[in-house]
């Protein structure tokens, strides 16, 4: 400020009112002032004027890179931050990061509230939350001190099960997501589900993960299984989209058709579920409900840290497209 002050010949407190637009300057010097500061390449240091006021106004955000729905809870977040003043900061797990480093990351470079996106190790949750504002996107910790935000995972669970029953599907398998988030709840809403529509011996979870690679690899196994004369199940309902897509690629060079031979339904509608030849037909999470949520909590427990945790549960929906239909004739 100093510099521009200097080649613009006025003060540097003239300087400081023009960068903050408060009154004081003639519009001649304003522009004069911005011009020079052009001139020089100077840009204000909002960061460091807000730290001078023990304050970032920055939200950090943890996701895990290999997670495509995190990429658009991340396209929701950026907005609803926006529109309240507050900037926002990413930190990626990878598999050589743990989360619980992406986070003090975060935390490292100032950020007033940390959201985790679909955290898979969340033993560390309920301390971050005693240490700064948190908020949880799509996993749910019993009696940690953060904000929770999800969808209801049996609701669209029950959805798609009731959509395959409903086309005639009996053999029904679910692609277990292990510990990711939302997993227990998907397994529990899908064996209730198949009890429900007196299917409770046709009952199969396989365990898997939330990867395009478990879905290849569970694939093979329903074919091997084929090979050795056993029945395919006629439908697949996999633990997210990624895992789907799996299944997907494996069936597909197999020469299995989808969904003539066999129907694969998934979880999130994530943007890859578009990208496909052939649609996917998933459960929908709200992306942008759930980040403006997330934003919302943790912006409010800023301004008032005696909150109770809070928990909010977004509906889901079945969004049916091109990998679901009835099952072949043969096999009711």
């Amino acid at each position: 400020m100093s510099d521009v002050a200097q080649r613009a010949g006025v003060s540097r407190a003239l300087v400081s009112i023009v960068f903050r637009n408060q009154p004081g300057a003639s519009q001649e010097t304003r522009e004069r002032v911005l011009r020079v500061a052009d001139e020089i390449g100077y840009r204000p240091d909002n960061a460091a004027r807000l730290l001078a006021r023990g304050r970032s106004r920055t939200i950090g955000v943890m996701f895990i890179v290999q997670q495509t729905f995190h990429t658009d809870l991340i396209q929701g977040i950026y907005p609803e931050a926006e529109r309240l003043g507050y900037d926002v900061l990413l930190s990626a797990a990878t598999e050589g990061r743990s989360e619980a480093k992406a986070v003090e990351a975060l935390l490292s470079h100032r950020c007033e509230a940390v959201i985790v996106l679909g955290p898979d190790e969340p033993g560390y949750l309920d301390e971050l939350g005693r240490r700064t504002v948190a908020v949880s996107v799509s996993r749910r910790v019993p009696h940690a001190r953060v904000d929770f935000v999800h969808s209801a995972e049996g609701k669209g669970i029950r959805q798609a099960m009731d959509h395959l029953v409903e086309l005639g599907h009996r053999r029904i398998v679910h692609i277990d997501g292990g510990r990711g988030p939302g997993s227990a709840d998907r397994r529990r809403a899908y064996r209730a589900a198949m009890r429900r529509h007196g299917l409770e011996f046709e009952v199969r979870v396989i365990p898997g993960e939330h990867t395009e690679g478990s879905g290849i690899e569970t694939g093979r196994m329903l074919l091997a299984e084929r090979d050795r004369g056993l029945p395919l199940p006629t439908a697949v309902l996999a633990g997210n989209d990624r895992c789907a897509m799996g299944v997907l690629i494996a069936m597909t060079r197999a020469g299995v058709e989808v969904p003539r031979d066999l129907s694969v339904v998934g979880y999130d509608d994530s943007h890859l579920s578009h990208l496909m030849p052939i649609g996917l037909t998933t459960v929908r999470q709200d992306s942008g409900l759930m980040a403006e949520h997330a934003v919302r909590f943790a912006v409010e427990r800023l301004e008032n840290r005696e909150l109770e945790p809070r928990e909010a549960v977004i509906d889901p929906k079945l969004v049916v497209r091109g990998t679901s239909g009835p099952p072949p004739k043969d096999s009711v």
